[in-house]
């Protein structure tokens, strides 16, 4: 099947368009990561499940997708915290930030291909402020050093913010002396018991939209295919990322700035702040990982979505129908009736054909997950007519390779795969056959095929994906 060719919306013109990245066949993917100062809620999930799929899909389109995802571990938040438990700011750091890999784990979040910590890249930051006040784009006041907002003409294009609007605007941040009260700090001085570095302004510690810019320029270069976070961050922090870059640089920052519609309980952003958050961690005494990722994407990434326990448990119904058809399909496809098909069954073929193909247009429309969950309940429920009316064999194959490859791409497990103390081993031997088939080494692929099967796992290869499960 040939694929669609990916459409996608950009938050700073509100046009979509094809996506061309700016080195076929890499992708140069940025999402801002958490904060670590308190522990993971499913609003922070809903950003990173999302990406996750986007990632996978731009995979199966055959992108190579260099994937970077920050840890901020300075933060005012942090020190807070770490004054309030009477500890070390890196102490809090590092607890909530091993808790938030512990929880995108769970959510079979796959790692991104660099997590890096922004502390780590302080020297750097310090230049790229150096860059910023030779140009003079940044200036310093008696509290740090700020940049200049005025000095970048395009400022306010992200977020469409008028300047009177932005005055007026409560997330401004206040500073002595500051030219215009919207510029931002590039470096703070050192108050009493906080963190600091070493530079040539004094010692303090790195403004917050700072830490990114600096963080991509280093990792990926001037520019960048897609950029991404929670719509949230589109004023004030992406807004300064492409003020400090593209001042520094000259260079236009990002082709596709994709933001995702937040969280909400009873209307209100879901937030740590208003106390109405639900941890990852509780969520799933409740409910499984592929409920919690279909259920976050239920709606259209760029739309805010509702938590309800109503709205998660329809989801829950819908996950477990998926799967049940997906297994009965499997089971019949092996014991079932084969054949040639017959007129009518030929029909039904055509509708999975077209439900798949159905998939893949609503994906690679902008990332359409409504509609193609809807095309995920047709194939279901046709895969369980199959069964129930003693159809062909192959057609429940079909069926059954339809949805095993669709829920590789989402990140679900819609084929259950037993748990078994040899989990970890079997993959292994399905990564090694990978990389000898890809080197056309297919002899001795074979062979480790054999020996899978010996070991009553089945495994299959169908349009560039590998499917594998254990016989019962």
């Amino acid at each position: 099947m040939t694929l669609p060719d990916l459409v996608l919306s950009d938050t700073l013109t509100g046009e979509k368009s094809k996506f061309i990245p700016i080195d076929p066949p890499q992708v140069k993917m940025y999402v801002c990561g958490p904060t670590v100062y308190d522990e993971p809620h499913l609003g922070h999930a809903k950003t990173a499940v999302f990406f996750d799929i986007v990632r996978r899909y731009l995979n199966r389109l055959g992108y190579s997708v260099f994937y970077v995802v920050n840890i901020t571990d300075i933060d005012d938040k942090i020190i807070n915290r770490a004054l309030e438990e009477g500890v070390d700011w890196r102490d809090i750091a590092k607890r909530y930030e091993e808790e938030y890999f512990r929880a995108m784990d769970s959510l079979k979040v796959l790692p991104a291909t660099v997590n890096p910590r922004a502390t780590n890249f302080i020297s750097r930051m310090v230049e790229f402020i150096s860059g910023l006040l030779s140009s003079g784009k940044a200036y310093i006041t008696p509290d740090g050093v700020y940049f200049d907002i005025e000095s970048f003409e395009r400022y306010g294009l992200l977020s469409k913010i008028r300047m009177e609007d932005l005055l007026r605007d409560p997330r401004i941040e206040k500073g002595i002396n500051k030219k215009n009260p919207a510029d931002f700090a590039l470096w703070k001085f050192s108050k009493p018991n906080e963190p600091r570095w070493k530079s040539p302004w004094g010692d303090g510690r790195p403004g917050w939209h700072i830490e990114c810019s600096t963080m991509i320029y280093e990792l990926m270069g001037p520019s960048i295919d897609i950029h991404g976070g929670g719509s949230d961050l589109i004023f004030p922090h992406h807004e300064n990322e492409i003020a400090q870059i593209e001042a520094l640089t000259g260079r236009k920052f990002v082709r596709y700035w994709i933001h995702v519609g937040l969280l909400q309980v009873r209307g209100e952003k879901m937030a740590k702040s208003l106390k109405n958050y639900f941890s990852v961690s509780s969520a799933l005494e409740s409910y499984d990982a592929d409920t919690i990722r279909i259920f976050l994407t239920s709606a259209h990434y760029r739309k805010p979505l509702e938590f309800s326990p109503e709205s998660i448990n329809s989801t829950k119904e819908r996950v477990r129908s998926w799967k049940d058809s997906t297994m009965r399909a499997l089971k019949y496809s092996e014991e079932g009736r084969k054949g040639d098909l017959t007129e009518n069954e030929r029909k039904i073929k055509l509708v999975i054909d077209n439900e798949v193909r159905k998939f893949f247009s609503a994906m690679s429309d902008d990332f359409n997950t409504p509609l193609a969950y809807s095309s995920i309940d047709i194939i279901s429920a046709t895969a369980s007519r199959i069964v129930s009316e003693s159809l062909s064999y192959n057609l429940a194959s079909e069926a059954f390779f339809g949805l095993a490859e669709i829920s590789s791409i989402l990140g679900i497990d819609l084929v259950a795969k037993k748990e078994t103390k040899e989990r970890g081993y079997i993959e292994a031997l399905i990564e090694v056959r990978k990389q000898l088939r890809e080197m056309k080494m297919y002899e001795i692929a074979d062979k480790i095929r054999k020996k899978l099967m010996d070991m009553g796992v089945i495994v299959e290869d169908r349009n560039g994906e590998t499917i594998w499960w254990i016989k019962e």
